[in-house]
Parts: C-alpha cells; sequence; structure tokens
C-alpha cells in the first residue's frame, strides 16, 4: 500500500477524530484516533500525518496505518498486534516486553536431541534389518518343493545311467541316490531328469 502525507487541518479531541488536507491536492481525508496506534502523544492541528488510504464499511476513504511526523512511536503489545495484523511482513518488528518479562526464562525448543534420536533409530533399524537379513538366510535354506512320490524298492543297479534310459522318475530317482556312475543330475540339485518327468 502507498504511504501518503499531508497535514492535520481539523482535530475534534473530544470525539477522537479528525481530518488531514492531503498534499496532493485532493479531497481532506478523515481520520480516527484508533489508525495512530503506538503513539507517544495525541495529534494537534498542524501536525504532519503519514498515512495510508482504506475505506469504512460506507466506501468512504480515511486514514488507516497512520503515524505523526517527528513523533516517536511507544509500542505496546495491543499495539504491536494491530500492527502485525495489519502489516504482511511484521518479521522486523518486535513485541514490546514489560521489565516484569524480563525476569520470566524463555523457554526455547531445541530439535537437535531429536533430531540425534531419530537418526540412532535410523541407523539401529537399517544394522537389525541386515543383520536379520543375513541370519534368515543362512539359517533357513531355500528349498524347492516337489511333490512327493511314493518310491518303489524294485529298482536295481542295473548299469542305466543316462536320463533316456529310466522308465519313470521314481527309477531316476532310485539311480540317483544308490547306483554310482550316473549323468541323470546335471545341475547337482539333487532332483534327476527335470527336464524329462
Amino acid at each position: 500500500m502507498m504511504i501518503n502525507k499531508g497535514t492535520l487541518v481539523r482535530w475534534l479531541d473530544d470525539k477522537g477524530y479528525g481530518f488531514i488536507k492531503q498534499d496532493n491536492g485532493e479531497q481532506d481525508v478523515f481520520i480516527h484516533i484508533s489508525a495512530l496506534k503506538g503513539m507517544s502523544r495525541k495529534p494537534i492541528i498542524g501536525d504532519v500525518i503519514h498515512y495510508q488510504l482504506g475505506f469504512d464499511d460506507s466506501g468512504k476513504s480515511r486514514a488507516v496505518n497512520a503515524k505523526i511526523e517527528g513523533v516517536s512511536q511507544s509500542l505496546t503489545l495491543a499495539a504491536f498486534e494491530e500492527r502485525k495484523r495489519s502489516n504482511p511482513s511484521p518479521a522486523r518488528l518486535k513485541p514490546y516486553r514489560s521489565p516484569a518479562n524480563f525476569s520470566k526464562p524463555q523457554l526455547r525448543f531445541n530439535p537437535f536431541p531429536i533430531i540425534i534420536v531419530i537418526v540412532l533409530v535410523a541407523v539401529g533399524y537399517k544394522a537389525f534389518s541386515k543383520r536379520k537379513d543375513i541370519t534368515l538366510s543362512t539359517a533357513i535354506p531355500s528349498v524347492e518343493y516337489h511333490p512327493t512320490r511314493k518310491i518303489e524298492p524294485q529298482f536295481q543297479c542295473q548299469g542305466k545311467v543316462h536320463c533316456s534310459q529310466m522308465t519313470s522318475y521314481e527309477e531316476a530317482v532310485f539311480y540317483l541316490r544308490n547306483c554310482s556312475g550316473t549323468k541323470i543330475d546335471g545341475d547337482d540339485d539333487g532332483i534327476p531328469c527335470e527336464s524329462q518327468f
């Protein structure tokens, strides 16, 4: 919002309002005492006023966020809150603290211990997960499931060495377990003639 400047030409102290003659030559602007929050004294006729233009409920222009040139501001907590509401970037303003407030300790939030705890938990979880994966992989061997078939004990080692010579899966298993010199388990996984049966 643009800052305007003018001279206070009329002031009704008992009613708390007056009028500013604008430097730009436009019509006089209404000003209420509430627009001069935090000033160290009341305005008097002839004061130079710096203000922003605002509008009341009926749409008439009025001075808002006003200051008297050369007059210091005593920024009270109420004035600070009002300035904070009216000014979109009040980061530079600091609230007024009375001497009674100086004795109270100011509590500040320190996030550093929480960050350390989070990091430690994350590192511990990662280490535990790796250990758990290693333990599981070493403790439980992977086993492929194959349906159990009943192996008849009627087979005998008769010199068969290749899958093409086997008449059934059961015979191939018997040869693999009981007969030497067979070539029926090429990948050494304990399952004979996989492509055939």
